[in-house]
C-alpha cells in the first residue's frame, strides 16, 4: 500500500514538471508581460542552446502579417528559424506599447523589427526589417543571410 502511495506521489510530482514546458509567444497580445515571457524564452534558450528574436510589432502592422506569411511560406526558412532561435512576439500598439519593456532595447524607426538576443538575454543585434524586404514582401536570400549569420555555430 505504502508503495502505490509512494509511486501515486512521484507519477503527480513528475507529470507537474512536465507541465511547465515552454509556450512560445507567437501572438501579439497586449495583455501579455513581455518581461515574463523572455524570462520563459532565456530559460529555453540555455536548455536548447539557441537564441532568441524578439519580433516587435502588432496586428495592425500590414509587414508584420506578411512577415509572418512570408515565413510560414518558406517551410525551410521556418525550419532554419525554429531549429535555431526561440522567437518571441513582442506587442506594440495603442492598447499596449511595452515601453518599459522595450526601453532596454535601441530605439526603433519602424515595424516589424527584430532584436537577436544571445541565450542569455544580451542584444546581440538590432535588425531593421525593411533591409530583408523585397517588393510587397521579403527576400529569402536576405533572411537566411541574417538567420545564419546569428545563429550559434553547431559543431
Amino acid at each position: 500500500m505504502k508503495l502505490k502511495f509512494f509511486l501515486a506521489i512521484i507519477f503527480f510530482l513528475s507529470s507537474f514538471s512536465f507541465a511547465q514546458t515552454y509556450e512560445p509567444v507567437h501572438k501579439f497580445d497586449p495583455t501579455r508581460d513581455p518581461g515574463k515571457d523572455l524570462k520563459a524564452a532565456i530559460k529555453e534558450a540555455k536548455k536548447t542552446n539557441k537564441r532568441i528574436i524578439l519580433d516587435i510589432g502588432g496586428d495592425w502592422c500590414i509587414w508584420c502579417k506578411r512577415m509572418d506569411a512570408f515565413i510560414e511560406e518558406n517551410t525551410d526558412l521556418k525550419e532554419f528559424l525554429n531549429d535555431n532561435y526561440i522567437l518571441m512576439k513582442v506587442n506594440f500598439s495603442k492598447e499596449n506599447k511595452n515601453e518599459k519593456f522595450l526601453s532596454k532595447f535601441p530605439k526603433i524607426e519602424g515595424y516589424p523589427h527584430l532584436f537577436v538576443l544571445d541565450k542569455n538575454g544580451k542584444l546581440l543585434h538590432s535588425q531593421n526589417t525593411g533591409e530583408l524586404e523585397k517588393d510587397k514582401s521579403y527576400s529569402k536570400e536576405k533572411w537566411m543571410e541574417f538567420l545564419s549569420k546569428w545563429a550559434i555555430k553547431k559543431k
